[in-house]
């Protein structure tokens, strides 16, 4: 992963200032997110990040990151924290909050991202640059990303063919994806997926949406016996992140700092963050393989068939962009192209 290395202190003592002075400002970003520090984005992206900040800072900011909510609010409260300044920084769901970030839900439409976290990502950033950055225009988008492909995990048998959806009650995370599940015959129920294991340990739901990933920090092998993966070249359905700042915390920052935080910002930074999920998903396939846990592909027939399905959902949401007076065309046209763009040879 190439990432610019900002040289300002290197600068400021080749113009004759003292490093005394270049090191007066010292800064302290308090960062939160809603999962255990061993889920993959903590583990592989979000602490990586802050020990690469301090170190092309030359230590001048330090980034303390708080995982599990532990300054407080719940996981759909993040975006708001971040840009009203109860947090520096942080990772936060638009999907959490149906309705109020419509541009993003293109990246969370069925069959829209690719196999890999990593291309996706890049593809979501230059999205976002093209049709979104009006809309996050209270934050400072630092990075954004989607997560590796989605796997259905259940108690009892593995779905096997779009008619085993039928009756199922199973956790979604985001509008689009409840609203495949609800036309596959399954009841969708919404939530954040810390809550997921206790819904699935106490029967509200059967099973539920989430990626590899996530899955051994949520202990989901533990409560789950099936795990039904879509073959093919596409995702089911897919989520949207971003990694933000606090727009006056980055403007009270001095140029050079403000660099710093600029070189670790981006497309780059966006298919870091991307890359870790994907990192996470051999983990956590791994670790239900060592389970004993039943693992089910869908043939081709059945991914077709679904992918029918999700093409109807597309158009309805391409109808309901338009009516808000949105380019819902333009906006999948763009995303599937984008998603092409960088996944090819990926």
């Amino acid at each position: 992963m190439k990432h610019t290395l900002i040289a300002a202190l290197a600068g400021a003592v080749a113009l004759g200032i003292s490093a005394t002075a270049a090191s007066a400002q010292e800064v302290t970003l308090r960062c939160q997110h809603f999962l255990s520090p061993q889920g993959s984005v903590p583990k592989f992206f979000i602490e990586p990040w802050a020990r690469k900040v301090e170190e092309d800072s030359n230590g001048r900011i330090k980034v303390e990151i708080y995982p599990a909510m532990q300054l407080g609010g719940s996981p759909p409260a993040l975006y708001d924290q971040i840009r009203d300044g109860v947090i520096d920084c942080g990772w936060a769901l638009p999907a959490y909050t149906p309705g109020r970030f419509p541009e993003s839900e293109a990246f969370e439409l069925p069959f829209m991202t690719s196999m890999s976290a990593e291309a996706s990502s890049r593809a979501a950033w230059e999205f976002t640059q093209m049709h979104a950055m009006d809309r996050f225009n209270d934050i400072r988008v630092l990075a954004v990303h989607v997560h590796g492909p989605g796997v259905i995990h259940k108690k009892g048998d593995p779905i096997t063919s779009a008619a085993d959806f039928d009756g199922l009650k199973l956790r979604g995370p985001s509008r689009q994806a409840n609203a495949l599940l609800e036309n596959l015959g399954a009841t969708p129920v919404g939530m954040p997926v810390p809550a997921f294991p206790e819904a699935l340990s106490k029967g509200v739901v059967d099973g539920g949406v989430i990626p590899w990933e996530i899955v051994p920090p949520l202990k989901v092998h533990e409560l789950a016996d099936s795990h039904t993966q879509i073959g093919g070249d596409r995702a089911l359905y897919n989520t949207f992140f971003i990694w933000g700042m606090n727009p006056n915390t980055y403007n009270n920052l001095p140029d050079d700092l403000k660099a710093v935080i600029d070189a670790n910002s981006g497309i780059e930074t966006s298919a870091w963050a991307g890359s870790a999920m994907d990192q996470g998903d051999d983990v956590g396939e791994g670790v239900v393989a060592d389970a004993g846990n039943t693992i089910h592909t869908l043939d081709d027939a059945v991914v077709s068939e679904l992918r029918a399905i999700g093409d109807e959902l597309t158009e309805a949401w391409i109808a309901e962009m338009d009516a808000k007076g949105l380019d819902g065309a333009a906006m999948v046209e763009d995303a599937r192209a984008l998603v092409t763009k960088h996944s090819e040879g990926s």
